[in-house]
């Protein structure tokens, strides 16, 4: 079945009108190397052929209602409570449309101010930006913030625990900048800021805690060093950990960043997510994205506006930091939202509760023969185990028990525990890795 509208008669008329004899005359311009003689795709499907043909594929699909899921490795499972669908899902919100009228979305921008104000008080900062497009290109506009606030130093230091997906990212908006990348080593899964003392030329210092290995890296002691280099410290974080760790502003950070996807948004197959944002008062300026601000109107009424916005689009630009002109709103509202259900004492409890569940995982698993923990540093809900054989053949041999059992990284596998796995899930979990064929 053809899809394309338009019959052989349509075409001919619009070839005549063009002026030319046929099609192959239109193109004549365009070097026959440089042209597709025919797609490399299968034979065309009617539309009851197609359909038939998608039913199959997702037959295919296992529902997390038949897993039990010990992936993270950058997307955590966590519970979402169920006030959040149905609020996020009102008229009123949930539209692709950006609120670039800004006095017309006056709902819109209290729920925005509201996540700012909670993002900033999660992380201790002083000031939230609006959210970004996810925890990769939040941490990538840190660092061109960074630079940009000291055009004179020409290096990034980025930890090599940094979740490698965030590294590449990193390294892809500074392409094309006359800039050095250094890549501090990991020691026992921590990051060894030594080196940090020997250079003058940084520009930021960029690390994440709980790493991409799970550990907890000493933050404070990596801030001190990147200070006393003449550098901005750059805290990249789970905002869940931030119920039990010290929160990015209590140990010196310029700017704090983050994936916002554990605050009540599904995984969702890789997205949408949330990037956080949050940076000190003096670098207010030079922040990336949109700022909601709250005044007052001529009535004196209390009222919501854009009140800072960094993009050549709204300002000149040579003044402009960063090419962001918009944020990920609906996922800040379900952030918002979340955070305004769960409450302070209940992120407190909810990280305690993620990391008894997770460590004990690791001691069940530690005693099983043949498995053990790679690290000894202190780690929140994520943790890294070797394995006797391939970490891939693990998983394979778990999923056919309906267990995922977590990212395979050559004979190691990254395990994640949320509050979402029961003692019963964490029992299934050990007795399957004991049934592993080596």
């Amino acid at each position: 079945m053809d899809y394309i509208p338009s019959t052989e008669a349509d075409l001919q008329t619009m070839i005549a009108d063009i002026g030319v004899r046929d099609f192959e005359q239109l193109i004549a311009s365009i070097p026959r190397d440089l042209r597709v003689a025919r797609l490399n795709l299968p034979p065309p499907l009617t539309e009851l052929e197609l359909v038939r043909e998608l039913q199959r594929l997702a037959g295919q699909n296992r529902s997390l209602d038949q897993l039990v899921s010990f992936l993270g490795a950058g997307g955590y499972e966590h519970f979402i409570p169920s006030a959040i669908d149905p609020l996020v899902m009102r008229g009123e919100f949930y539209t692709a449309y950006t609120p670039y009228q800004a006095e017309a979305s006056q709902g819109t921008l209290q729920a925005i101010y509201e996540y700012q104000t909670m993002i900033a008080r999660l992380t201790g900062m002083d000031v939230s930006n609006a959210s970004l497009y996810d925890g990769a290109s939040a941490l990538a506009e840190a660092a061109l913030l960074c630079l940009n606030a000291a055009p004179q130093r020409k290096a990034v230091a980025i930890s090599s625990a940094i979740h490698p997906e965030y590294r590449q990212t990193v390294r892809t908006y500074l392409q094309g900048h006359d800039v050095e990348i250094i890549e501090l080593p990991v020691h026992d899964g921590q990051t060894d800021v030594g080196a940090l003392a020997d250079r003058t030329d940084l520009a930021a210092v960029l690390m994440q805690s709980p790493n991409y290995f799970g550990c907890v890296e000493p933050m404070a002691q990596a801030a001190e060093a990147a200070h006393a280099a003449g550098s901005l410290f750059v805290a990249c974080v789970n905002p869940i950990s931030l119920g039990v760790l010290a929160p990015p502003g209590e140990y010196g950070a310029d700017i704090a960043v983050g994936e916002g996807q554990p605050l009540g948004i599904p995984v969702g197959y890789g997205g949408p997510w949330l990037g956080f944002f949050a940076t000190s008062r003096k670098l207010v300026h030079r922040i990336a994205g949109r700022i909601v601000g709250c005044t007052r109107d001529a009535y004196g009424e209390r009222g919501f506006v854009l009140t800072l916005q960094a993009r050549e689009q709204h300002i000149r630009r040579e003044k402009a930091t960063s090419n962001i002109c918009t944020n990920q709103a609906l996922m800040a509202l379900r952030a918002c939202i979340y955070m305004s259900l769960i409450g302070k004492q209940g992120l407190r409890e909810l990280a305690e509760l993620n990391v008894r569940r997770a460590h004990l995982c690791a001691k069940t698993i530690a005693h099983i023969p043949g498995y053990r923990l790679k690290y000894t540093a202190p780690f929140f809900n994520e943790f890294m185990v070797v394995c006797p054989i391939p970490a891939q053949t693990v998983c394979d041999q778990l999923l056919a028990e309906g267990i995922v059992a977590g990212h395979p990284m050559g004979n190691d596998l990254l395990v994640c525990v949320t509050e979402t796995k029961s003692e019963a899930d964490i029992d299934r979990f050990a007795n399957a890795l004991m049934r592993v064929k080596r």
